[in-house]
């Protein structure tokens, strides 16, 4: 569980989450120009934010030394949010949403989704699941 003041410190609405999918276009020279161009702004502004599950995402996916490295050089460099108990259930309750809705969402995105809510930061992500779980939410609500 994370300590409120914890929580404090880290709640501003400058703040990104980068997801997977954001990091992987914006460290590809040719990937989608909007998503580079919002990652490097977010990460020259101080601005970017790591999670675990986005950690563990990429390092599964780094290939060779150089990728290592820069994934390294993130989790050096950027901040990590905790991924505490009340993420986890945050990110059941959208499962839950996400279901209801007819629509199956990998485990992965919806903690992304939850943390980045729970830390009441933004979300740069170039993924179709993120779309998905808002409307499911949004539907919840009506």
């Amino acid at each position: 569980m994370t300590n409120s003041s914890a929580c404090d410190a880290i709640r501003d609405d400058m703040k990104r989450l980068v997801d997977t999918s954001a990091w992987i276009e914006a460290l590809r020279p040719e990937g989608d120009p909007d998503t580079r161009r919002a990652v490097d702004e977010a990460t020259r502004g101080g601005d970017a934010l790591l999670c675990d599950m986005v950690l563990v995402e990429l390092w599964i996916g780094a290939r060779g030394k150089r990728e290592q490295d820069v994934i390294a050089g993130l989790e050096a460099d950027l901040q990590v949010l905790p991924i505490g108990t009340e993420v986890w259930r945050a990110a059941r309750v959208l499962a839950r949403a996400c279901r209801a809705a007819g629509v199956t969402v990998p485990a992965a995105d919806l903690v992304i989704a939850a943390c980045a809510d729970h830390y009441r930061v933004g979300l740069i992500e170039r993924d179709q699941h993120y779309a998905q779980i808002a409307a499911a939410r949004a539907r919840r609500k009506r």
